[in-house]
Order: C-alpha cells, then sequence, then structure tokens
C-alpha cells in the first residue's frame, strides 16, 4: 500500500503539472504589444494611455530600476472562440516565486478607468464570458519595474535601493501577453485536485481518510484523457464528488479567513510606490468581490485608505460601495500599522485617533480591533491605548518570529503596565499571507495552543506588498474546504465576526501581564539613528506646539492651525510605519524621511514661535518657555518667565590627569582618557562609577548577524568589544565650564562634551559622531555599582520592569530592549537614571564583583549607532549626535522629569510679559502629555494626562481661563458612558488615578 500511494502522488504531481493545469488556456492567440518607458516619475494616467508607444516583442528587455512604462496591447478575439470565456494572460515577466517584491502592473481600459492589478500569481484580465468573436482588444498597462531587492539569502549589499544609484540596466524580460480562451471545468478539476492532494498529505499515512482520497484521486486520473483534459475534465471530476462531500467532524477546527493583503507602507520601495501597490490591489479586491458572492476582504491602515481616495477616484468609488454591501471591510482602527516599542506616549494614541476617525468619517464604521501582523513586539502600554481608543480586541501574528522560547497560547487575555486586559489571538496558521494550502490549515489546527478550550482561528488570506491580495484560487479552495473531512472547516468572515465568536467560545482566557517582546528584529530599536531622531523630535515639537497654540488660542484669540497640525501629525504617523521607524527599510525611504523630518521642523517651529509670540507680545524682557510638565528653574510647566540664575559650575585640573567638574551637588572625575572615573552624589555621600571601571565607556562590537542585516542583533555580537579608550585631546571646553573630548578610531571621530548643568543632579553628555565604520555596532555603556534585581524603562504612558539577571531564558533573550526617555535602577533609597534625547535600544548587565571591592555592577549600555548593510547599504554614515545625561540620587520620578527635560529644552524668548500655564497640576505623579483644542473646531480645550511614577494618586487639575463643563472622553475626544463626571469647583477639577491611568478630559469654556 505504501508504494500504491507514493505513485499516486507522484502521478497527481506530474499529471497537474504537464497536462491539467496547461490546458486550463487551452488554445491562444498573440497580443499586438507596444511600450512607451515615462521619463523620471510616474506619469498622470491620461498622460501615460495617451503617450504614443513603440512596438515591442515579446521577449524584450524592459524596465529600468524604479522606472514605469505603458504597455499598450490590441488584438481581436477569433470569430471561431464565440460562446467562450476569453481572458488576457499578461505576464511582465514575472517570477512566481516572489509575489510583491518584484514588477507589477495596473491595467486601464481607454478610458482610464482602472481593471485589475497584475501580479505573479494573477496575470489574467477577464475579456468576456462568453465572448461573441470578433470583439477588439484595447488595454493599456501601468508596469512598475521595481527591482528585485530582497533575496533572502545572502543579504548582499546591492545599490538598487535607490533611484539615484540604482542604474538604468533593465530588470525584466516581457513574457507572455495573448488572448486565450479559459476553461473553467479544467480550472475546477484543477481546484479539485490540489485541494485534494494537500489534504492527503497532511493526513496521518495509515488513515483511512487518506486512503479514500487516494483511492478517488487515482480514479480520476483513470479518467483524464492527457491528449484532451478539456473533454474529460468533467468526468474526472465526478469521480471526486464523493470525497469532496464528506463532511468535516464536529470537532473539527475551526479557521475565520479574512480575504488580506499586507502591503507595508514603505520597505523595499519608496512611498510613492506603496500608493500605487494599493490601487492594483484594491482594484484587484473590488473586482473579486463582485465575482465571489462569500468573499469578505479587510484592509488596515487609514493612510492606505487615503491614498486610494486621493489618487484613484474611479476605484475609491468601487471601494466605497463594496464597503457599504459589508464586503470590503476596513479593520485595525489606525493610521497605519506602526512599530508600537518606539512611538511616543502621544504618537500611538493619535494612532487610533486619526485611524478610526477616519474610518467614521468615510463610512460611519467603529473599528474594535487592533490589527498588527507584522509589527516587531508589542508595548506594554499598549493595552490601555486600545481601550482608550474605544477598541477591546488586538490581533498579530509575528510573536510566532521568536527564536528562543514559543508562546503558551493563540488566545489570551494581555494584561498592560495599567491593569487593562486586551482580547488578543495569534492566528496560528503562522502567517499572515495564507494561501489556503492544505499544509497552512492542518499547521493551524496542530499548532493551536488552547485546544479543548477553544477550537477557533483566524487566517489572513491572500498575498501581501503588492502580491494582488486574495486570488480566485484561494477563493476557490475555500469553498471546498468549508465543510471536508479530515481538514479544518474554513468560512470568510470579518475580523469583528471571528473575534466575537472567539471571545463567546473562550470567556475565561489565560492572561499574559507586561510587554509582548519578539525574539528577533533588536536591532531595529538603534538602526538608522536619523530616523529615530527625526520621530522623537517631531513628537516632541508637535507637542509645544499644540501647547502653545492652544495656550494663545484661548488667551489672544490666536488662529489655532488645525489644518497644519492634522496634516504634520499623519506624517509623522506615517513615517512610525513598522519598517520606517525601525530602520528596515531600503536608502530611498530613509533619504525622504530625513528630508521630511527636516521639512516638518521648520513648519513646527514656526508654527511654535508664532503662538509664543503672541503670547509673550513684543518687549525686550528675557523669558522662557517651558514646554515640559514640571516646572523648572522658578518657570511653571506649560508656561513663561524669568528664570533662577543658580550657583554656578565649576572646572578644575585632576591630580592624576584630566578634570573635576563640580556644581555643588555632584562632583564628576574625567581621567586623561575622557572617561568618567568617579561620579559622587555630594549629598548622599554615594559613589555612582563602580570601582575599576569608568563611565561614558564608548564601546565598538562587530555586528554581522546570521540573518536580517538591518533588523537583527545576534547575541554572540557581546563576545567581542573593544573599549574607545585612546583619546586625541581632553580639554576645558569652551565656555571653561565643561570638558571636551575627542577620539578617533577605524574610519570614524567622536567629540564629546561633558558638563555639569548648575543646580542640577545630572551630568549631561553631548555626542557627535561621525560615523564610517561597516558592519559594527557602538554603545555608550554606564557601570553602576549598583545592586537592582529589575530597572525601568519608560514605555507610552508608563514604565515597564525588566529584570536585570537571566534566570529564564525569557530573560535572556531579552537582551536587547526598547526605553523611551529614561532607564532607571535602585536601590532602596538611592537610584541613578540615564536619560536620552534620541535613542532607544540599550541593553542592561550584572556583574558581582569579588576580592576587596565586592558588590554587584549593573551596566547600563545605550545603543547609538549600527552600519548593517542591507537594505541601505550606506545605513549611518555620516555625522550624528545624541545627548544623553547620568542623573544621581534619582527616583522613579526624577527620572520621569528629567526625561522630560532632555528632550523639551526651554525656549528663550524677548516680550513683554510673562505667560501663565493654560492647564497646572498640582501632583508631579500626574505627567500632562497633550494641551490641544478639540479636534471637531469647538475651541474645547482637550486635556490628557496620566500617573507616571507607578502608584495612585490624588491630583487637582487647574484651568486658567472659566470652565463651564468637564468631561471625560475617550481618546477621540468622545464622551466615555461609564465614566462620571469629574469633582469640579469652578476652574479646579479634582482627579483620583490608578498606577499608569490614562484620562482624557474635554473642558468647554465658559
Amino acid at each position: 500500500m505504501h508504494d500504491d500511494r507514493t505513485l499516486v502522488e507522484a502521478r497527481l504531481r506530474r499529471v497537474l503539472d504537464e497536462r491539467i493545469r496547461p490546458a486550463v488556456y487551452p488554445e491562444s492567440v498573440p497580443l499586438r504589444v507596444a511600450v512607451w518607458h515615462a521619463p523620471g516619475e510616474p506619469v498622470p494616467v491620461a498622460e501615460g494611455i495617451a503617450a504614443e508607444p513603440e512596438p515591442v516583442e515579446v521577449g524584450a528587455r524592459w524596465g529600468a530600476p524604479w522606472g514605469t512604462s505603458w504597455f499598450r496591447v490590441t488584438g481581436a478575439v477569433p470569430q471561431e472562440w464565440a460562446g467562450k470565456t476569453v481572458e488576457a494572460l499578461l505576464d511582465l515577466g514575472f517570477d512566481e516565486n516572489m509575489p510583491g517584491f518584484q514588477c507589477e502592473g495596473l491595467v486601464y481600459r481607454p478610458d482610464g478607468s482602472a481593471v485589475k492589478g497584475l501580479n505573479p500569481r494573477n496575470q489574467w484580465v477577464r475579456i468576456g464570458a462568453p465572448v461573441e468573436g470578433g470583439e477588439e482588444v484595447r488595454l493599456h498597462i501601468e508596469a512598475a519595474s521595481n527591482p528585485v531587492v530582497l533575496d533572502y539569502h545572502p543579504f548582499l549589499p546591492t545599490q538598487l535601493g535607490d533611484k539615484e544609484t540604482a542604474g538604468s540596466e533593465p530588470q525584466y524580460t516581457l513574457a507572455r501577453m495573448d488572448l486565450a480562451v479559459f476553461d473553467e471545468t479544467v480550472w475546477q478539476l484543477v481546484m479539485d485536485l490540489e485541494v485534494l492532494g494537500e489534504l492527503m498529505a497532511e493526513l496521518p499515512v495509515d488513515s483511512a481518510r487518506r486512503y479514500d482520497i487516494l483511492r478517488a484521486v487515482e480514479r480520476a486520473l483513470d479518467a483524464v484523457d492527457l491528449q484532451d483534459v478539456g473533454g474529460t475534465a468533467a468526468r474526472a471530476r465526478e469521480r471526486l464528488t464523493g470525497v469532496l462531500s464528506a463532511p468535516a467532524v464536529p470537532s473539527a477546527h475551526r479557521i475565520s479567513a479574512v480575504g488580506h493583503a499586507h502591503i507595508d507602507s514603505a520597505w523595499l520601495w519608496p512611498l510613492r510606490e506603496t500608493v500605487r501597490k494599493v490601487a492594483r490591489t484594491t482594484s484587484n479586491m473590488t473586482q473579486l468581490i463582485e465575482d465571489e458572492p462569500e468573499f469578505v476582504f479587510a484592509m488596515s491602515q487609514a493612510q492606505q485608505w487615503a491614498w486610494v481616495k486621493e489618487h484613484r477616484p474611479e476605484v475609491w468609488a468601487r471601494v466605497k460601495k463594496a464597503v457599504a454591501e459589508g464586503r470590503f471591510v476596513p479593520t485595525g482602527g489606525m493610521w497605519v500599522e506602526s512599530d508600537t516599542n518606539m512611538p511616543g506616549s502621544e504618537a500611538m494614541a493619535r494612532q487610533f485617533v486619526h485611524g478610526k476617525r477616519f474610518f467614521l468619517d468615510e463610512f460611519g464604521i467603529e473599528n474594535e480591533e487592533a490589527w498588527l501582523p507584522d509589527t516587531f513586539g508589542f508595548a506594554a502600554g499598549l493595552p490601555q491605548i486600545i481601550r482608550a481608543a474605544g477598541a477591546k480586541w488586538l490581533l498579530t501574528q509575528k510573536i510566532s518570529w521568536s527564536r528562543t522560547n514559543t508562546f503558551p497560547h493563540h488566545t489570551f487575555q494581555w494584561e498592560g503596565i495599567d491593569g487593562t486586559r486586551i482580547f488578543t489571538h495569534f492566528p496560528p496558521v503562522d502567517t499572515y499571507n495564507c494561501a489556503m494550502k492544505g499544509s497552512e490549515l492542518a499547521h493551524a489546527e496542530r499548532s493551536f495552543r488552547d485546544k479543548g478550550r477553544a477550537r477557533h482561528s483566524l487566517a489572513p488570506t491572500g498575498w501581501g506588498d503588492g502580491g494582488g491580495g486574495t486570488t480566485r484560487e484561494m477563493v476557490a479552495k475555500a469553498a471546498r474546504l468549508r465543510d471536508l473531512e479530515g481538514s479544518a472547516t474554513v468560512v470568510w468572515e470579518t475580523p469583528r465576526a471571528f473575534f466575537r465568536k472567539a471571545e463567546a467560545e473562550y470567556p475565561e482566557p489565560p492572561v499574559w501581564a507586561g510587554e509582548l517582546y519578539l525574539e528577533l528584529h533588536r536591532a531595529t530599536l538603534t538602526s538608522q539613528a536619523q530616523t529615530k531622531q527625526g520621530n522623537r523630535r517631531s513628537e516632541h515639537l508637535l507637542r509645544e506646539a499644540e501647547l502653545w497654540a492652544a495656550t494663545a488660542a484661548v488667551r489672544t484669540g490666536f488662529p489655532y492651525p488645525y489644518e497644519e497640525l492634522d496634516r504634520i501629525w499623519k506624517t509623522v504617523l506615517l513615517h512610525q510605519f513598522h519598517d520606517i521607524l525601525p530602520g528596515s527599510s531600503i536608502a530611498w525611504v530613509h533619504r525622504e524621511a530625513r528630508a521630511t523630518y527636516g521639512r516638518i521642523a521648520g513648519e513646527l517651529n514656526d508654527l511654535i514661535g508664532a503662538a509664543q509670540r503672541a503670547l509673550a507680545g513684543e518687549g525686550a524682557r528675557t523669558l522662557v518657555f517651558n514646554s515640559a510638565p514640571h516646572s523648572r528653574d522658578g518657570v511653571p510647566a506649560g508656561g513663561a518667565g524669568t528664570p533662577r540664575t543658580p550657583q554656578g559650575t565649576t572646572l578644575s585640573p585632576r591630580a592624576a590627569g584630566g578634570h573635576v567638574l563640580g556644581n555643588g551637588l555632584l562632583r564628576v572625575e574625567v581621567d586623561a582618557r575622557g572617561l568618567v572615573v568617579s561620579a559622587h552624589d555630594i549629598e548622599a555621600d554615594r559613589e555612582s562609577v563602580a570601582p575599576g571601571t569608568a563611565a561614558n565607556l564608548l564601546q565598538l562590537h562587530p555586528d554581522f548577524p546570521n540573518m536580517w542585516d538591518a533588523w537583527d542583533v545576534d547575541e554572540f555580537y557581546r563576545n567581542t568589544v573593544t573599549d574607545l579608550t585612546d583619546v586625541d585631546e581632553v580639554s576645558a571646553g569652551e565656555d571653561g565650564t565643561s570638558v571636551r573630548i575627542t577620539r578617533s578610531f577605524g574610519n570614524s571621530r567622536v567629540t564629546q562634551v561633558l558638563s555639569l548643568p548648575p543646580g542640577e543632579r545630572r551630568l549631561l553628555i553631548d555626542t557627535e559622531v561621525d560615523w564610517h565604520e561597516r558592519e559594527k555596532f557602538l554603545k555608550l555603556a554606564f557601570p553602576l555599582d549598583l545592586h537592582a534585581e529589575r530597572y525601568a524603562s519608560e514605555t507610552q504612558f508608563g514604565h515597564v520592569y525588566r529584570p536585570t539577571h537571566t534566570n529564564t531564558s525569557w530573560e535572556a533573550a531579552k537582551f536587547e530592549a526598547c526605553n523611551h526617555r529614561f532607564m532607571h535602577l535602585e536601590e532602596p533609597g538611592w537610584g541613578v537614571a540615564v536619560v536620552n534625547d534620541s535613542t532607544y535600544g540599550h541593553d542592561v548587565t550584572r556583574t558581582v564583583r569579588t576580592g576587596g571591592d565586592r558588590g554587584t555592577t549593573t551596566t547600563v549600555r545605550a545603543s547609538l549607532l549600527r552600519a548593517p548593510r542591507f537594505p541601505d547599504p550606506e545605513t549611518d554614515q555620516g555625522v550624528h549626535r545624541f545627548r544623553h545625561a547620568l542623573v544621581l540620587g534619582a527616583s522613579v520620578a526624577d527620572a520621569v522629569r528629567e526625561g522630560w527635560r532632555i528632550n523639551l529644552p526651554q525656549r528663550p524668548l524677548t516680550g513683554t510679559h510673562e505667560v501663565a500655564p493654560l492647564v497646572t497640576v498640582d501632583n508631579d505623579a500626574v505627567v500632562i502629555t497633550a494641551v490641544k483644542l478639540a479636534d471637531d473646531g469647538s475651541g474645547d480645550v482637550v486635556v490628557r494626562f496620566h500617573e507616571a511614577h507607578g502608584g495612585r494618586a490624588r491630583a487637582t487639575l487647574t484651568a486658567g481661563f472659566e470652565v463651564a463643563d468637564v468631561t471625560v472622553t475617550d481618546l477621540l475626544e468622545r464622551p466615555v458612558g461609564d465614566s462620571g463626571p469629574p469633582r469640579r469647583d469652578g476652574a479646579r477639577i479634582t482627579v483620583r488615578l490608578r498606577p499608569f491611568e490614562l484620562v482624557t478630559l474635554r473642558l468647554r469654556r465658559a
């Protein structure tokens, strides 16, 4: 029997490949082809269609990297084909193994209306079903010759990732351009045999069901005349009816298929190409919805919907119609599928604000799920944000990529730092490009970790990244798998329908508390430093712009820049996409990002300056504006005044060489190598630098991961390290109270300035690196004389604790992690914070000292720069500037305050009068993250705040204007039904907060 089975399986493969599949198109005639190559960037559709093309033959080379070629195909349907189904087969030179990562096309009618996209697994265009014969065919193809940048292994450096370096060599060879008869019966036979063959391969070798299928397939193949496949296909299908109609067992796993096309908003292509990828895919999906009555397609990322609306109005009309029918479903409720580790608190909130509002405004649809299948791990503050946006479910698949530990659940409650829980599902199919293969469905059923308690899972089905989405073949397979013995059952459903079923059948799922850490792609916290700096600085500039514009609007009638802020927020949110902000896109993407961030900074600084000038008036009085949420130097948070001048800083020679900095609070020794060998808290009489070590130590590692260069750093990088202790110069800084250090290494140069601000407990470290290394990793180390079992890292609306030890594989796997503005470590009564203005990646390690200096050294290292060569061979080359501070005697409260302070420096301005804050709060544990005017233009003031220290807090907010009413709202500034009005006494509002609780208040002005 074993030999019989093997023979039948081999026979099935060969007959399908060599006889039956080719017979799907039994007759064909060539089309005439002409081409016009657009110069430069893509042209409008009308221009492309109107251009005069030159004749070209199949087999011709075409398509410079990132070019656009307009093909015109013409012909006539033969008269003898009357009554048959006819399709155009348009192969631009596709590699069928790489849908979405090569050339693509969008087919247009002569009037400029889009027909459908062309992709490796979707090369057909229906001409007629049936045709009358003699029809003239004229189609135009906007073909994008996107180069193949990704060849998986090896990851070789390539200049193809930027049009400025990619050259002009043609990338593709024009293949088939025909009209062909489509034999529906043969195609259906292919689907029958593929489904049964794939199912048979997954069944136990000795199962009766497997042998039933085997014999049925054998009988069907016997019925096929290999010289007349079309004439015998129906007879072959009849012999499969029995095994295809056998119903699934009642306990079968149930799969909700969701039509899907995961499209990275930028990655191995620039943003402008994603606009076209989305148009091609939505054209295909709206057509498939018209052809297949059960099919449902879901698309996330409001930005991509907005691109269709803006750039393809005729496709948008089809999309809107399908949405109204409930078949084309907005999902996710975010502006893009963003990274969730690095975006700041407000930015993460605004992803949902702008995404959900778009879908509400356009379609009246309220998204209840977050949809992030491909994001590289999930910050512990996210559940509260999802809930505050009015959503309650999360879907992701990415954690299945973890390389050390297997996540124990597929369906569970995810608990965030404040205790909020979100019902979460990881599709056990372990792909967001499911093709309805038997191997995929069997994998989902076998791997589902919640068996016995639940039996529903979701399968995002379709090719992504411009691969065309779901295909008619996938829909046909799903129809056969709806109720088929031996298989999981499949039904097309919306994400909402799936989550409702899954939640109902699993009312008490297990709970996972804390971050969902991806044990892979850790280097995305560091790659492309300037992109990350642009994001951080844009976030803080937006805070300033909203704060001062709102204050000026209420106080002076300053015109609040609603449209400008809305546009800039959306641009910043777009660049938080999970391959832009993480630094894993091609050079073109990051080159444009740097320019965009520069433009944004200019616009926001102009807005801030105009609002502050309106508030301060014209005059010669020296003022400083404090945008941080805490007062400093006598200036209130959110206000402007004359700062106090604390005692100065001294700089003196160090006996053993180097310099000593002092400000009455701290005493810092910098040795002749430019390293900090002592940082002493005078009041506590406590040394922070571990004995025998030095802080402000730059360390260089080789960095050549096993795979995914820009994405990964593998733990073995730590095996080799070079301490950069050689120095070119250590001298007094230009101000006479700082220390300037220069050192050279490899092809690079570093300049640092160390300073002690008067009256402050922080050592400022300004670092400029002219970086020209390759495949290296640069860290800034602070070995601390501190014993701490855990440390705090800031995340959205709070902080998360991670262990400093590696007791388990879960802890050991977190050898590189994310923080926002601070990391904090402490022993009872005394702690240290390391704060930064633009870095995210870090590591913390712990060693025990022996001998005379017994104790624990806990080393905190900030990750500064990398130099991967794929996908951008010039990653991070050039000049970078960072600012860090070592804060001594710091509590968590100090870390929070100093993190804000280093990111929001005071702005000096001359004027006539001080500026009182628009809103104040009397408890430093309550941090205001946003002060703005309501998005609806009502003039209401919106204040968002959270408890930031990790404990209970009672606080009074005081508005600097008359308040007529106060409402607790969600992130979209809508009243929250289950929250009563806060206690108010005029302009004073009393609130009580749980640890890390997030609150949004809407204040109506009297």
